[in-house]
């Protein structure tokens, strides 16, 4: 799988939340994980002690929050104008953002958005819950598995194989191919 991603939140008021959110950031492969306004200190919950295995960033506020260069900032929040994350197409770098369980990312951050999510469900689900979710969507758009079944535990077909391009040899600011490249 190409790319990366990193996920956090914005403000926090359940830190054993937080805690899980970060153990399944790691067991999904995050780059990075940060917080904005928040502080954290490791919980029973990080069983995998995200903060001594993965970068991580405190951000005191959000004007001093930093991302890599190409690093789409992604909020999930449910905003009726949001997109829904099965119609969502994940960027190759991403962070994603989440607010705090008894609140919504600030409109300031909404603002620093490149995309805004949501989960297309009937009520709010748990903070950690949600960042997992978001995380699985991610890992089924991004990486290579075999299409799903049309049957019910019918037999899965392996993912195709990688396809790459020809040989390309560069002489004189011309492409070449390989086959046709002559030695002198």
């Amino acid at each position: 799988m190409r790319g990366y991603f990193g996920i956090g939140v914005e403000g926090i008021s359940k830190v054993m939340n937080l805690g899980a959110l970060f153990r399944s950031a790691h067991a999904f492969g995050a780059s990075f994980a940060f917080t904005i306004a928040a502080s954290y200190g490791r919980t029973s919950a990080d069983t995998t002690d995200v903060v001594a295995n993965l970068p991580f960033y405190e951000f005191p506020d959000l004007p001093s929050m930093r991302l890599p260069q190409g690093c789409a900032l992604v909020g999930v929040e449910l905003l009726d104008d949001a997109t829904e994350l099965p119609s969502f197409r994940h960027p190759r770098q991403a962070a994603y953002v989440l607010g705090p369980e008894r609140g919504s990312l600030s409109p300031e951050l909404v603002a620093c958005c490149d995309h805004i999510i949501k989960i297309p469900t009937r009520l709010c689900v748990n903070l950690s819950v949600a960042g997992a979710i978001v995380m699985y969507d991610r890992i089924l758009s991004v990486g290579r598995f075999a299409e799903r079944p049309m049957a019910p535990g019918g037999p899965t077909v392996p993912p195709p194989p990688p396809v790459f391009g020809d040989v390309v040899v560069r002489r004189g600011g011309r492409k070449v191919p390989l086959g046709t490249v002559r030695s002198k």
